[in-house]
């Protein structure tokens, strides 16, 4: 029996178009040949007992890398006294995932100082959870596995406790994404002091307001890791080719200091136009959250995704805090803003990829690279996933049906 596998009847989203009823070809893990169907003899494909999947039009992308996901946190925490077993959490969520399009994910875990409000809000962010879970991605990855997993640790500026702790994930190789993260009130994106008292006594309304400014004043006066140890750390990640992130950047000033210093690559949610514009200038690749496209705003009042992806100065979209919005924000920008479908799909695929690094293996339909692909149907007038192929494996087949009888 040939080992080859053909998707016919497909519409291909390149990295510079969409090509109308083409095939593709599959060997192995690899993409093949990609043609046109009336260069393709249906009947000898057939005949020569190779696997076909006939799709009657339906879009093929590359499968969807996402930057940054901190939906780890809630699937292993799903309430605050429901602490459940990470690997258990990890495998149903990726059941998820691949019907979402993520075949490759960099789940964000936060890491925070230990007496710090949100890490006594969430077992996930305590250290021992935390080395418990980088140890699970890895072995995932390395083991029994759907999608791609992969570690994005977010070290925390005022986390100077757990220095060594980082020093000693980087050393295991733990880490495949790094980026600092500084939640200073009245900086990044807590840089509006008015939103943040409001968004604190949302959260605990039973607070009076003169806890609230203790407990901000008390934020602020948090001492942060020097300098030297976060070029440092930079330093390590970067010989190990790990790339660096920045976050919430909201100056020109810290935009230049972790490009020149740091040699950041990535520029994750800056919080105002004009930063996220800089960056590019940079040459940095920015990120913004797909949930902020569906929402149409920043649920935290800052940077508008849309009006950033339209103005030229967002190259990635995140899921973020919410996975099904990576493919609906990408047919949201086709649809509602007229961005040609191969050009937002790219957001979720190609930038990320080559943001990490990646691109060479992953992230557009070419011949010679990772069979990565989701077949992509309209239903009842929205995206639906129906097929998902990692490295030229189908691993998920959805059929939607109308119920025929009463």
């Amino acid at each position: 029996m040939n080992n080859e596998q053909y998707i016919m009847h497909v519409n291909i989203m390149t990295k510079d178009t969409v090509l109308d009823n083409y095939a593709v070809v599959l060997e192995e893990d690899r993409i093949k040949k990609i043609l046109p169907m009336n260069e393709l003899d249906t009947a000898k494909v057939k005949s020569l007992g190779n696997i076909v999947y006939d799709v009657n039009g339906a879009y093929i992308s590359p499968g969807f890398i996402d930057i940054h996901s901190d939906n780890i946190e809630s699937i292993v925490q799903p309430r605050p006294t429901s602490i459940m077993d990470s690997k258990m959490a990890l495998m149903e969520h990726e059941k998820q995932l691949v019907n979402q399009g993520i075949t490759t994910i960099y789940h964000s875990l936060s890491f925070l100082r230990e007496d710090g409000a949100a890490m006594r809000q969430k077992e996930t962010r305590k250290p021992h959870k935390m080395r418990e879970l980088a140890e699970l991605i890895k072995s995932l990855h390395e083991g029994y596995h759907l999608i791609r997993h992969r570690f994005h640790c977010r070290f925390d500026l005022r986390n100077s406790e757990g220095y060594d702790t980082l020093m000693d994930y980087l050393d295991k190789d733990y880490i495949h994404l790094l980026s600092f993260n500084d939640h200073t009130p009245g900086q990044g994106q807590y840089r509006d002091l008015i939103r943040y008292r409001e968004n604190m006594k949302n959260y605990k309304p039973d607070l009076e307001d003169t806890q609230i400014d203790r407990m901000i004043e008390e934020r602020m006066a948090i001492p942060k890791i020097s300098k030297d140890k976060i070029e440092k750390t930079a330093d390590v990640a970067r010989g190990k080719g790990i790339r660096i992130a920045s976050h919430d950047d909201d100056s020109a000033e810290k935009i230049e200091y972790v490009h020149s210093e740091l040699k950041a690559d990535i520029s994750e949610f800056p919080v105002e136009l004009n930063v996220a514009r800089i960056a590019k200038e940079r040459g940095m690749l920015t990120v913004a959250g797909a949930p902020n496209v569906l929402l149409e705003k920043s649920h935290s009042g800052n940077l508008s995704a849309t009006e950033a992806i339209l103005d030229g100065c967002i190259d990635i979209l995140c899921s973020d805090y919410y996975p099904p919005a990576m493919l609906h924000a990408v047919f949201k920008l086709n649809t509602d803003y007229q961005i040609p479908l191969w050009e937002s799909v790219k957001l979720v695929t190609l930038n990320p990829a080559k943001a990490l690094g990646i691109d060479k293996e992953y992230g557009s339909i070419e011949e010679g690279k990772k069979a990565d692909m989701l077949i992509i149907s309209i239903i009842d007038g929205k995206p639906a996933i129906t097929k998902v192929f990692i490295d030229g494996e189908l691993v998920s087949e959805l059929n939607y049906r109308r119920t025929r009888y009463a």
